[in-house]
Parts: structure tokens; C-alpha cells; sequence
């Protein structure tokens, strides 16, 4: 066979020097603009959504706010008297309204009693001043005495104890006896006792214990009005609180 014919070598053209660099400089301005790009995606999603509120929405917190003021006004000139009930020393408050625009101060007694979330709960050691706090944020939240039924199954349903700024489930008394064995609580039974009974050891096992979040029926979203009509308004409700608890629990 007869050797095939060498193809012709193709030339590669040649590229001016200056239009290479134009090339390199394009490449390196785009790359940099993709890199900030980037940047400030991330640096978008990272900060705040802008929301838009409505005029309704500033009319109604304002009208809060000056209700709150004036209510508080009102409280500091003719503060009565504080009768501490007899035969209660426990009460269980829950958050059951919202508090956007509230008074700065009502805002404060709220976090004070760690009731940050709607449809939160916690135990409140009765006295002079923590009866005070619960008649400053009385329109937003419902209180009264818990009997020890509705301490025990809070506890045993929806208990989760605060280790180190988490959140974490009470199901093993180990967990109890490592944390509040020092105050002689050993066991679900010793925490549920001590906190009813409002020992002298209430506040260290208070803060123990996480807030409760109470769960919300589903057609609370739909039918808000009358999820509202369910549930009662907020204030004082002596006994009645521990049917809000079966409702809510």
C-alpha cells in the first residue's frame, strides 16, 4: 500500500498582543463583578427583609401604646390595694395576645416573665411585686391558680428543662438529679411537688424549666375571632385558668 499523502498542517492565527491583554482585562472585570455580585446576595439574605406596613398598622400599634400609657398613668395615681389571695402562693400565666406596639414597659414585664411568645407559658411564684407585674400586662395575657392536675400533666406533656441555653426534653430523672440534685430534687415527681408547693428552692427550678408553648388548634389561623371566643379573653381567671390549660395543652 501506498503511504497516504501528509495532510497540510493548519496555521493558528495570530492574535495581537494588544487585543490579548483587552481579553485578559475583560476577563478579570467580569470575575470581579461576579465575586461582589455574589457578595451582596449573600450579604442580603443575611440582613432583614424589607417589609412595607400599612397606615392601619401604625394607627393601631399608636392607639396601643397611648392605652398602655394612659392605663399605667392610671395604675402609678390610684394603685390600690394589692389583697395577696389567700391559699394561693402558684399562679400560671399565659401570653394569649400580641404585643406589637405595645408600651415599652409592658414589653419589659412580658420578657421579665419569660412569656416572649404567644401562646407561652410559665409558673409565677405569688408575691406583692409579681402581682404587680401580672396587672401590667393583664390585656395580654391570661393567669390564675393551677391545681396540681394541670401542674402534673404541663410537666409530663410539654416539660423541657434549659441546660446551657438549650432546649431539652424531660424524659430521663437522671437529667433531673444531675442539675437539681443539690436542692434535693431527684426525680419528675420531687420537680412537680417543689413547684406546686412553691418550695424554697421555686426560682432555681423555675428557671430550670423552659417556657411551655401550648399548642393552638388549626382552624385558629382560619377563624381567629372565633378561636378568640374559644379561649376567653386575657386578665384574671382564678380557677377557670385550668380549663384554658386542657384546651391549650
Amino acid at each position: 500500500m501506498l503511504p497516504s499523502p501528509l495532510r497540510p498542517q493548519r496555521k493558528i492565527p495570530l492574535v495581537p498582543e494588544n487585543l490579548l491583554k483587552k481579553r485578559k482585562a475583560y476577563q478579570a472585570i467580569k470575575a470581579t463583578q461576579a465575586k461582589q455580585a455574589l457578595l451582596d446576595k449573600r450579604k442580603h439574605q443575611k440582613g432583614k427583609q424589607i417589609r412595607f406596613k400599612r397606615l392601619e398598622t401604625f394607627l393601631r400599634d399608636s392607639h396601643r401604646k397611648r392605652s398602655d400609657d394612659a392605663r399605667l398613668r392610671r395604675m402609678e395615681r390610684k394603685p390600690g390595694v394589692l389583697l395577696m389571695p389567700e391559699g394561693h402562693k402558684l399562679v400560671f400565666a399565659v401570653r394569649i395576645a400580641e404585643i406589637k406596639g405595645v408600651s415599652m414597659r409592658v414589653r419589659h414585664v412580658i420578657h421579665r416573665l419569660r412569656l416572649r411568645k404567644i401562646y407561652s407559658g410559665t409558673f409565677v411564684k405569688l408575691s406583692p411585686t409579681s402581682l404587680r407585674m401580672l396587672r401590667i400586662v393583664e390585656p395580654y395575657v391570661a393567669w390564675g391558680y393551677p391545681n396540681l392536675k394541670s401542674v402534673r400533666e404541663l410537666i409530663l406533656k410539654r416539660g423541657h428543662a434549659k441546660i446551657n441555653k438549650k432546649k431539652h426534653a424531660l424524659t430521663d430523672n437522671v437529667l433531673i438529679e444531675e442539675h437539681l440534685g443539690k436542692h434535693g430534687i431527684i426525680c419528675l415527681e420531687d420537680l412537680i411537688h417543689e413547684i406546686y408547693s412553691t418550695g424554697k428552692h421555686f426560682n432555681e427550678i423555675n428557671d430550670f424549666l423552659w417556657p411551655f408553648h401550648l399548642s393552638v388548634a388549626r382552624h385558629a389561623a382560619r377563624n381567629k375571632v372565633g378561636f378568640r371566643k374559644e379561649i376567653g379573653d386575657p386578665g384574671f381567671r382564678g380557677n377557670g385558668i385550668n380549663e384554658l390549660i386542657r384546651h391549650l395543652n
